[in-house]
């Protein structure tokens, strides 16, 4: 792992880090927010999963998370969306919603992408191994958050994995992307077709199929210009009421899909995992 740059912030240390991924077989950059504590402590940690088009900074640097993570004593890591480099495949029309920067948190199966494009095997099982060796992470309190694409995919590993994350929330998820323009297109180019493959993929597909969780958080803006076409959030509270699961849907008057909406509602987010990760 190298360190790309460091600074002190409210007490603690806000990083920028890269290493050689054997997942994606790229470099891959991440952000990870330390905040102060005593030597040999460890601390929870909560993941903050990306949406279209942005890298680990843009969390980084308008998300507005390092104060109450500083105070509640919380590590905040923030990977990239998608491989990237020399030979990583691009969508050819250079679409902002299919390829680079749109990795839709799926292990691809179809060419060319599937060489680079194991988002999924990189978020859940090597980033997390490079965090607790080299941060101090305590990897039994975990937690999962995400805006938009980033939402879907902490949703879907929350659901896959509800033995590893204690917590599961999102900012304006796409929350059943087999039924929505964005997820059909990223959905059929990574995996093809076969639109059983798509399920593990999908929240409420996931839910339908059996999977489980106690409780989510949700936040949507009411001026979310996607909120009709790509997130549907009215899909995801019928499936968890039919399936029993503590939905906490919040429709939040006026904000839209930007980080503005996503500054305002991350303290809300971020104290409702700290209680669930005690």
């Amino acid at each position: 792992m190298e360190s790309l740059s460091t600074n002190k912030s409210y007490g603690g240390v806000q990083g920028v880090y890269k290493h050689a991924s054997t997942s994606t077989g790229t470099d891959m950059t991440f952000a990870v927010y330390v905040p102060p504590h005593e030597a040999g402590q460890k601390l929870p940690v909560i993941w903050y999963l990306s949406g279209l088009t942005c890298t680990h900074a843009n969390v980084m640097e308008k998300g507005e998370y390092r104060r109450v993570c500083a105070e509640l004593g919380l590590i905040f890591v923030a990977p990239d969306t998608s491989p990237r480099g020399e030979g990583v495949a691009d969508d050819p029309q250079a679409a902002y919603d299919f390829g680079l920067g749109a990795g839709f948190y799926v292990n691809a199966t179809q060419a060319p992408f599937a060489q680079h494009y194991r988002m999924r095997d990189y978020i859940e099982r090597e980033l997390p191994e490079l965090i607790a060796r080299e941060f101090p992470a305590d990897m039994t309190r975990q937690g999962i958050m995400g805006h938009s694409m980033g939402g879907h995919g902490a949703l879907t590993i929350g659901l896959r994995n509800p033995d590893i994350y204690r917590a599961v929330s999102a900012f304006s998820p796409i929350v059943a992307p087999s039924q929505v323009p964005w997820g059909q297109k990223a959905l059929g180019g990574y995996l093809g077709g076969d639109k059983a493959a798509w399920r593990t993929y999908d929240a409420v597909a996931l839910i339908e199929d059996g999977a489980r969780v106690p409780e989510l958080l949700v936040d949507q803006g009411s001026a979310d210009d996607f909120v009709e076409t790509e997130l549907r959030p009215e899909l995801l509270a019928h499936a968890c009421a039919k399936a029993g699961i503590a939905l906490d849907l919040a429709i939040d008057e006026g904000y839209d899909h930007s980080y503005y909406f996503i500054s305002t509602f991350m303290e809300k987010h971020l104290r409702w995992h700290e209680a669930r990760l005690v």
